[in-house]
């Protein structure tokens, strides 16, 4: 059984972690002299082979390791918060790009940031670098989207990152979106992601 562990009480209440490590080639230790400064919020799901069950944990955490790749945290659709990098790593989840103002951090973002995950997906034209309108068509409507959990979770979530990392501002400069540092590549967290229900 996996460990499980509580944050502190908030006046939303508590965020439930699950510790769900991945394997270390998905990330590599962080160069202790370079401040966390930026945080990156991503939807994930493994709704191209799975349209009906595309928020399988085991299903969606083999795919980081079969690519190599991370984040940090992962956010379920009922709010549990999943472990699968220590914040002492540097996760692989942002990748080539830059940010659109200064520090532009250009392909050097991982090594700066935070990277959470929601099992979420996008709208059909979001998706559509993956999957094409038949294929989307069979994914329940309910999965489309992020939960009333996730985003009540994400925000307790950011503001106990922030007491590790206070240089992590509570503002778009600081949060963002893998589209908005890779808008030629990706679409998430997409528009269906509401920033003003974590207070941006």
């Amino acid at each position: 059984m996996l460990p499980v562990f509580f944050h502190a009480a908030t006046a939303c209440g508590q965020v439930k972690i699950v510790q769900r490590p991945l394997a270390d080639k998905c990330s590599r230790a962080r160069d202790k002299d370079k401040p966390v400064t930026h945080l990156m919020i991503h939807f994930c799901s493994v709704c191209i082979e799975q349209p009906q069950n595309p928020y399988d944990l085991n299903a969606i955490c083999k795919v980081f390791e079969d690519y190599g790749v991370s984040a940090h945290y992962l956010i379920g659709r009922d709010g549990t918060v999943y472990q699968l990098v220590d914040e002492s790593r540097v996760a692989y989840h942002a990748g080539k790009g830059k940010l659109p103002f200064p520090p532009y951090l250009e392909n050097s973002f991982n090594g700066s940031s935070i990277g959470i995950e929601l099992m979420g997906i996008g709208t059909q034209k979001e998706m559509a670098v993956f999957m094409d309108a038949e294929a989307y068509a069979r994914i329940a409507k309910s999965d489309i989207g992020f939960t009333e959990e996730q985003y009540a979770s994400l925000k307790q979530l950011i503001a106990d990152i922030q007491k590790r990392h206070p240089e992590i501002k509570m503002d778009r400069q600081h949060i963002v979106g893998h589209d908005e540092y890779a808008p030629t590549r990706k679409t998430d967290p997409g528009s269906l992601f509401d920033w003003k229900k974590i207070g941006l």
